[in-house]
């Protein structure tokens, strides 16, 4: 099918156009799936099988975003075992927290505007239908764990701030500096770029270079291309991941250190039930990574695993909240490119699959998730709802 230009597909789709007729219209057969063969290489997979191949699902199944892709065989090492499935999801994002070089969740998170490092998380149980969540938590690498402890160890669902840090103290977590150098001159080549005061002054040798003074040895200097696009591009990474056992049974979690140089509090949508995660074990499972505050404004995570309910695909009904996101700007088209956002779904059969607002990041890379289906982990492209082709 020949493919249209963006700009017509947005005044189309805001006219009326619903996910199933936006997918048919952008993305290409190998995109359609709700899986992919494994890729040998490593690289992302795709699958060329026809829609009715992907009927039937995978059960023991877990999925997360992709930088999740290299802890996932512990995770289905745990689902194999007949462990639980929210020990499987945690398996693998407490890995991506404990990674300084992972600057979206945990240890070396980019911090707030003040430079500190505030973290949000949340779990869901399918089998006992709990949840817990933290939000704005400081010094605490691992917050998925913490909202695991809130959900066992009281009788609320979320705490927030310096509460959910004093009850993490009193589980016994431990407290330490979460930011590591990378965040650190990321950080200060952040306020160099918002501020004159914090840059090298008139009568400096580095004065127009704002970088210089910051990444003065060779290794800071190999940060440079990385530092420059965070400045420009605040990060909005995070992790999410979902699981089903053999026997059908559901559990998810998602955690972020949020939005890179926010405002002291802020919180998006990865600790909110029903937005960047939710859980009925009788259906599936839903969560997202990116923007977090258009997230919240469709109930995203609720929204898609209700559609599933209603007997959508998952890719399908991650490609209809994405669209819900669309007519919220309606009256706004252009600024749809500013905003940069992915769900994940999974259903109690083992179907699975994920959509993303543009097929390309900041960088021009495409974007993907990663699935282990209990041969392999691999790396699959995200549905896109559009492509980056050209500017609005």
């Amino acid at each position: 099918m020949e493919s249209w230009s963006r700009r017509r597909f947005f005044f189309s789709s805001l006219l009326g156009g619903i996910a199933a007729t936006t997918r048919s219209l952008f993305a290409s057969p190998s995109k359609r799936s709700e899986g992919a063969s494994p890729d040998p290489t490593g690289e992302m997979a795709e699958s060329h099988a026809p829609a009715a191949a992907q009927t039937q699902g995978v059960r023991p199944l877990i999925i997360s975003a992709h930088n999740g892709l290299k802890h996932l065989d512990g995770g289905m090492a745990i689902l194999k075992a007949g462990g639980d499935t929210l020990d499987a999801v945690l398996a693998v994002v407490t890995k991506v927290e404990d990674d300084p070089h992972d600057h979206t969740v945990g240890l070396g998170g980019l911090p707030n505007e003040e430079g500190v490092v505030e973290l949000d998380a949340s779990v869901m149980h399918g089998p006992t239908r709990r949840a817990g969540a933290v939000a704005s938590i400081q010094k605490i690498k691992n917050p998925s764990l913490v909202a695991k402890a809130v959900m066992q160890k009281t009788n609320h669902v979320m705490l927030v701030g310096p509460g959910a840090q004093r009850f993490a103290v009193d589980q016994g977590f431990e407290q330490q500096n979460l930011v590591n150098e990378e965040s650190r001159i990321a950080w200060l080549a952040w306020k160099a770029s918002s501020s004159e005061n914090w840059r090298p002054g008139l009568d400096s040798p580095e004065w127009k270079d704002k970088l210089r003074a910051l990444l003065d040895t060779p290794e800071r200097q190999a940060l440079q291309a990385w530092i420059e696009d965070v400045v420009h591009h605040p990060t909005t990474g995070t992790i999410n991941c979902l699981a089903v056992d053999a026997k059908g049974d559901i559990s998810g979690t998602t955690t972020t250190s949020g939005l890179s140089w926010k405002i002291p509090g802020r919180v998006g949508d990865s600790p909110i039930i029903g937005a960047g995660l939710y859980v009925d074990n009788d259906t599936g499972a839903a969560g997202a990574t990116g923007r977090g505050e258009e997230n919240i404004k469709i109930s995203g995570g609720h929204t898609i695993v209700e559609l599933m309910r209603k007997g959508m695909s998952p890719t399908d009904a991650c490609l209809e909240a994405m669209q819900r996101v669309v007519r919220n700007y309606k009256p706004y088209p252009e600024r749809l490119s500013k905003i940069d956002l992915e769900f994940y779904a999974l259903n109690k059969d083992g179907l699975y699959g994920s959509a993303t607002m543009w097929r390309e990041d900041s960088r021009g890379r495409k974007r993907g998730y990663a699935v282990h289906d209990g041969t392999q982990a691999k790396l699959l492209p995200c549905t896109p709802l559009f492509d980056r082709a050209s500017d609005v």
